[in-house]
């Protein structure tokens, strides 16, 4: 039996607030000082803390004691129009008229307008061995594009993973183009190495080099040896290198196979893990970057396209076009492989 649960800002106070209590779960809502509303749903391995109304980003993750954040100087999720103005979460919604860094060429945000997009609803379904949060957001401009994203969280009973979903439904009387990312910010782990079920020859070093990228010559030395070499870069042994980031591209999933499965092994023992279907994924980036305000090893990035802005998309023939009343879903499961 499903049970479904309405929230409302009204709930979310800066006190936390238990909503829910059983063998299973835990649920408890709060609201940052920054104002932000957040949910924390916790089961025996651990917790993610949700954020229902802003963008649905999952702000933090934690299973068996080991966060799955990357380091970063966020003391909590702050009020913004773009996703560099709170760049500490767990994981975000990039797209979905638009994604990735905007080239020159571009004139839409970084990583799209869902990234922060405020939700018009926010619901829990309850059921005996799993909790998922539910939202959605309506999305409509006069003269342009209308549509109904509906993203969702789920985690279950005992499982150190959670699952991050998102449903498209374009709602104008004309097509509208598409790109999505499941943007998964994961710890730095030093030392960690890499393994998938894709060869890892299928990966390529980003060449272009994005606004916000400020190479350095020792940077500019390094990045041409991995050119010549991005299936030997299977250890993180260099963090003094991933400053500026270290961008690679794996293209046209769906050769290797129906699913994929990335995963960043620690020599402490742990893996982290992503899997996701490649028919709605025919695309995947690995982002990595270590100074001293970011620790990142975004060790797949699931994705419809390269990241390179709407405009690079287009040209390369990976624009999603829906057609009106067209729907397109995505899901992924993320977190301990254990």
């Amino acid at each position: 039996m499903k049970t479904t649960l309405p929230l409302y800002r009204a709930q979310f106070q800066e006190q936390p607030c238990v909503l829910l209590e059983n063998d299973q779960f835990k649920i408890e809502l709060f609201r940052y000082p920054s104002g932000i509303e957040a949910i924390k749903i916790s089961n025996q391995r651990g917790s993610v803390i949700a954020l229902p109304w802003y963008g649905q980003m999952v702000w933090d993750a934690t299973f068996d004691g080991q966060t799955l954040t990357m380091g970063n100087g966020f003391k909590q999720p702050l009020p913004g129009k773009d996703i560099i103005d709170t760049y500490g979460c767990f994981a975000f919604h990039s797209g979905l008229l638009a994604s990735g860094c905007p080239a020159e060429d571009d004139n839409h945000p970084l990583h799209g307008e869902m990234a922060c997009a405020r939700m018009d609803r926010a619901w829990l379904v309850l059921e005996e061995q799993q909790v998922t949060l539910q939202g959605e957001t309506e999305y409509i401009k006069g003269f342009g594009h209308h549509y109904l994203a509906e993203p969702s969280i789920g985690l279950a009973a005992d499982v150190p993973r959670l699952t991050i979903a998102m449903r498209v439904t374009n709602l104008a009387g004309h097509a509208m183009p598409l790109q999505y990312m499941c943007h998964m910010n994961y710890a730095y782990v030093e030392n960690g190495t890499f393994s998938q079920s894709i060869p890892a020859t299928a990966f390529q070093l980003r060449t272009s080099i994005p606004a916000h990228v400020k190479p350095t010559p020792r940077w500019l030395s390094y990045t041409r040896e991995l050119q010549q070499s991005a299936q030997d870069f299977t250890c993180l042994d260099k963090p003094e290198m991933y400053d500026p980031e270290i961008v690679f591209f794996a293209d046209d999933l769906a050769q290797y196979g129906d699913q994929a499965e990335f995963r960043l092994h620690s020599p402490q023992g742990f893996s982290f893990v992503t899997r996701f279907d490649t028919a709605q994924f025919n695309s995947a980036t690995r982002w990595i970057l270590h100074n001293a305000d970011q620790q990142v090893a975004a060790f797949v990035l699931p994705a419809t396209c390269r990241p390179e802005g709407f405009n690079a998309a287009q040209r390369a023939g990976t624009l999603i076009t829906l057609a009106p009343g067209e729907q397109r879903e995505f899901w992924v499961e993320t977190g301990l492989d254990c």
